[in-house]
């Protein structure tokens, strides 16, 4: 089903006496490679093109949208709104196009597909190595982008499919996208092994946990979800603010601060560190991370041969770790 977006634009062509029996639908897909490299060039390589050829496909898209599209900045080019616009729902129905079309059989022994997948920092060092791997021996000519720079973007960046994947501690709610869990990592506080009041315990009490100075990580921090489900409903004192849980931990082991992680980051750090795990207390005891990815990718078959394999992996990884 196409977006509403995709409806207003073919409403409009249609308001200006278009119909698709007119409209070179090949067209789209130079539109669809300028917007993704920004660069002539580089579209031309992507498409197998002439640079000319994609040249003149540029000017006959400005034609048939009655808008520049695209305007010269240094060596590329930048889109204009009207093309920004355009991008996400033109995008959508070719990849639904794409996914119809007879004979369209995803063969991992000979693809050339790429896949773009966000991992928060320190899921990137969890997961990364057996994804290359397992993928490498699956898919040689697969390759992988894997990002532990998520930003704040990740709805559109899935939306306009420069990502393909979201691997996160936070579900994505919104219409349009597909989360589903992917494990779920036990919650441990850490301290100091000489911490004056919990150096010596097993347990801690939700009283003590909201007594105690905290390190918890930054708001720009590409954990992306696990700050905010920890401390969602919790009012601590924070005094120290990192980019990762492992300058958490580092601080923590140095200090009489506390911090919370998921128990296989502890487990990752080395023994020599000098720092004493305690249960979380409360009813968050663990905490979910999920698979994300666009709805209008459902039914791609590379994209479903890239989701099983992740799924499978991180299984896996998650199993070992415990």
């Amino acid at each position: 089903m196409l977006t509403s977006n995709s409806h207003d634009w073919q409403q409009g062509l249609a308001h200006q006496g278009t119909t698709l029996r007119g409209v070179d639908l090949n067209l789209l897909t130079v539109f669809d490679a300028v917007m993704q490299e920004q660069n002539i060039t580089r579209a031309a390589k992507n498409l197998n093109m002439s640079q000319p050829a994609v040249s003149n496909a540029v000017a006959r898209l400005k034609v048939m949208f009655k808008d520049d599209l695209f305007m010269r900045q240094g060596r590329g080019i930048s889109p204009t709104l009207r093309a920004r616009q355009l991008f996400v729902p033109v995008r959508q129905a070719l990849q639904l196009v794409k996914n119809e079309l007879p004979g369209a059989v995803f063969d991992p022994a000979t693809s050339t597909n790429t896949f773009s997948i966000a991992i928060g920092t320190p899921n990137d060092v969890r997961f990364a190595p057996q994804l290359i791997k397992t993928t490498t021996e699956k898919a040689p000519n697969v390759k992988l982008n894997l990002d532990s720079h998520g930003g704040v973007s990740l709805h559109e960046k899935l939306k306009q499919q420069e990502l393909d994947f979201v691997i996160d501690y936070t579900r994505f709610e919104q219409p349009g996208f597909v989360s589903t869990e992917l494990y779920s990592d036990e919650l441990v506080v850490i301290c100091a092994n000489d911490h004056p009041r919990l150096g010596n315990k097993h347990q801690i009490s939700m009283e003590q946990l909201l007594a105690e100075q905290h390190a918890r990580l930054s708001p720009a921090s590409d954990v992306m979800g696990l700050s905010d489900r920890i401390y969602k409903s919790l009012e601590v004192t924070s005094s120290y603010r990192g980019a990762t849980l492992g300058n958490l931990i580092a601080v923590s082991a140095q200090s009489e601060l506390i911090c919370v992680v998921p128990r296989w980051v502890k487990d990752f750090f080395p023994t020599n560190l000098g720092i004493h795990a305690l249960p979380f207390p409360g009813e968050l005891a663990e905490i979910k991370a999920y698979l994300t990815w666009h709805e209008s990718r459902e039914n791609d078959e590379a994209h479903v041969w890239m989701r099983e394999q992740l799924m499978t992996v991180c299984g896996e990884v998650v199993t070992k770790d415990r």
